[in-house]
């Protein structure tokens, strides 16, 4: 789901981009705000048995730009990239976030998505987002996870015995 801001320009689009560097993405997102969202994924996976990834972007490249690609395409071709899908209980869910286009877009598979609706993703979008403007990435960040690991623990709740494994590495991806 995403959170919906009105439709750029394209030349003012290609400006944010180009001015979204990877220092301006570690800046944002230093070591220790992605070892607190490391950690808070590690915690709602042991609530929960759904398999949480966090992807975070700079920017888009100037040809997917060019090419008009959306936030939204990209988080689908990095859900598949980096094989969220491939879990045993169709669970993963990506959680991407463009600072370029100052979105977050969450991409669930299957076996998840059907659980929890749009609105719910929409509004953990929305926790993340509204405190990026102030340059509050990490309080942001680490709200909407907290918000996304107690829907996913309702939705999907660890089994009685515990089990639910951890499929999929809980360490952010810096792009």
């Amino acid at each position: 789901m995403t959170q919906h801001k009105t439709s750029p320009s394209l030349a003012g689009r290609l400006w944010r981009h180009l001015r979204s560097t990877h220092a301006a993405a570690r800046r944002a997102f230093p070591s220790a705000t992605l070892k607190a969202i490391q950690a808070s994924i590690g915690e709602g996976e042991r609530r929960h048995r759904a398999q949480v990834r966090v992807i975070v972007e700079a920017a888009l490249s100037l040809g997917a730009l060019t090419r008009g690609e959306s936030a939204r395409q990209r988080a689908h071709e990095l859900f598949s990239r980096y094989r969220i899908w491939d879990t045993e209980e169709n669970c993963g869910v990506l959680v991407y976030i463009n600072l370029g286009d100052r979105k977050v877009e969450i991409v669930a598979d299957r076996g998840i998505n059907a659980r929890i609706t749009r609105e719910q993703w929409q509004e953990v979008c929305r926790l993340m987002t509204d405190g990026y403007p102030q340059g509050k990435f990490e309080e942001s960040s680490l709200l909407g996870l907290a918000r996304l690991n107690a829907l996913l623990a309702e939705a999907m709740p660890l089994r009685e015995d515990g089990s639910g494994g951890n499929e999929l590495s809980d360490k952010p991806v810096m792009l």
